[in-house]
């Protein structure tokens, strides 16, 4: 029988936000409450949008996000349901909403015991194809960027020179925060946002109020080498978590540490192989840190780059017990030397990330944060994240066609529906290591996968950017990697 859907839905017309977001997020809300259980038939949208008296398009884009997501299935002739992949004890909030900080975690003894290396590819010199984490800077709206800083200037220079709130510039907290709602699903309010110099200064901040020497962290494995850096100097114990095309294996990490205090994870787009975590294991994932009292720290680094649909929800915003940690950054978004990233913290560990962001050293310059807020707040910046995903995705053609092309039979690569690489497969048996070191060497820039892996794995791959070039210089890295691969 299906559900009475119109009763549950209340739309507000006088809000700024679209209708079809309201839409998603009051669905979305039943399914994860429970009101609306696994295998609940919906009505129709042309059904549901008579009866809401909204357009069926409206209907249908919050259908179709929350199908992309895993919320919904569809049955071919018989309708829409609830995901019968949803277990019961996954959705009820009650499981969550239980569990809430007895303590806030004691600072780190604050000991680096690691020489491990923050990153695999030297970012020195002018970039060539194919570097990795390079924006466009061709296509920066540089005009418009001097244009803004010359205004500030002559307006409030003088009372942008001091040294500031240690939380960061507070007009940009709020446009910043704003801005995480509507696009990430982000629940934040300013006061829960701290600016840092980059999303590696957050993690650090991060690190250094929620773990002590030997607590266990689960690490995506393959993973990003600034998160294990920056975890192993606070002392932590690292735990490899296998990632599938599902993410993280939440069940693998519960058997292999379940009292782990803290969990690393990139949900929306995992760093490097690119799957995003799927519904299921968002829920397990929150679940297990619910119960067990760990933290999340959920890093969005690119999420603002897919291109097939809406970017992902945040895990932050499904989150009901407060156990996540969200960071971000505008430095892959803008341009590499704005350093400016942000945390959002839940609120009862605030006050301590907020010392331990003031002991860290003094915020990015007012100034580049106020000019940063104008860009946002005029409206430039969404512009420009649409002209990226425009141009990024013809970059990404770019690299595949040439691929195809120039090195059939060397590699195997194949398109993403996000983010600012693509993963590269060798045949088996080549050593991904000796690969980058001959491409360098031809005047190409790669990184093995296997650099970012804490156990090996049995076939190597490599890490090529493409977002920072244009179609020619892409094609010419392509013939010189080939060249060095035979």
């Amino acid at each position: 029988m299906t559900t009475p859907l119109p009763t549950m839905i209340r739309l507000d017309r006088a809000s700024g936000t679209a209708l079809r977001t309201q839409l998603y997020l009051q669905l979305r809300d039943a399914i994860l409450s429970g009101r609306l259980p696994s295998g609940t038939r919906l009505p129709s949208t042309r059904d549901l949008a008579e009866e809401l008296d909204v357009s069926r398009n409206t209907a249908l884009d919050a259908f179709t996000q929350l199908t992309s997501e895993g919320y919904l299935e569809g049955h071919v002739g018989d309708g829409t349901y609830v995901s019968r992949e949803l277990p019961d004890d996954l959705l009820r909030s009650s499981v969550v909403a239980h569990a809430r900080t007895e303590e806030l975690a004691k600072p780190t003894e604050g000991e680096a015991r690691t020489l491990m290396p923050v990153g695999v590819a030297d970012y020195r010199g002018k970039p060539r194809p194919f570097r990795t984490s390079t924006p466009a800077l061709d296509a920066f709206p540089y005009a418009t960027w001097s244009r803004l800083m010359t205004r500030r200037w002559k307006l409030s220079a003088r009372e942008l020179l001091t040294y500031g709130d240690p939380a960061g510039y507070a007009p940009l907290r709020e446009a910043t925060a704003a801005y995480l709602g509507a696009t990430r699903g982000v629940r934040c309010t300013p006061e829960q946002l701290i600016l840092t110099n980059g999303s590696q200064h957050a993690l650090a901040i991060a690190a250094s109020v929620l773990l002590d020497r030997g607590n266990e962290v689960w690490m995506e494995d393959p993973g990003f080498l600034g998160a294990r850096a920056v975890f192993s100097a606070a002392g932590a114990s690292l735990v490899p978590v296998p990632v599938d095309d599902d993410g993280l294996d939440v069940d693998a990490g519960i058997e292999r540490a379940p009292h782990a205090r803290l969990a690393y994870v990139t949900p929306s787009h995992q760093y490097p192989l690119g799957p995003t975590l799927s519904l299921r294991r968002r829920l397990a994932l929150l679940q297990w840190a619910a119960r067990s009292g760990a933290w999340i720290v959920e890093d969005d680094y690119d999420s603002e780059f897919r291109y097939s649909g809406r970017p992902l929800p945040a895990l932050q915003g499904i989150d009901a017990a407060d156990r996540v940690i969200y960071v971000g950054t505008f430095s892959k978004v803008l341009f590499p030397s704005i350093r400016t990233g942000y945390i959002v913290a839940p609120p009862q560990l605030v006050p301590a990330l907020l010392a331990a962001r003031a002991l860290s050293g003094h915020p990015a310059p007012a100034l580049d944060h106020a000019v940063l807020c104008d860009f946002i707040a005029g409206g430039h910046f969404a512009r420009h994240i649409h002209k990226m995903r425009v141009v990024y995705a013809q970059r990404q053609r770019a690299l595949v066609s040439a691929a195809a092309r120039e090195l059939a039979g060397l590699i195997e690569l194949a398109p993403s529906e996000a983010g600012m690489h693509l993963i590269g497969w060798l045949p088996p048996g080549v050593d991904d290591q000796l690969a980058t070191n001959a491409a360098l060497a031809n005047g190409v820039e790669v990184t093995p996968l296997s650099a970012y892996c804490l156990e090996p794995r049995s076939r190597g791959a490599l890490r090529l950017g493409y977002t920072g070039y244009g179609a020619k210089q892409l094609w010419e890295g392509a013939r010189r990697l080939a060249v060095a691969l035979r």
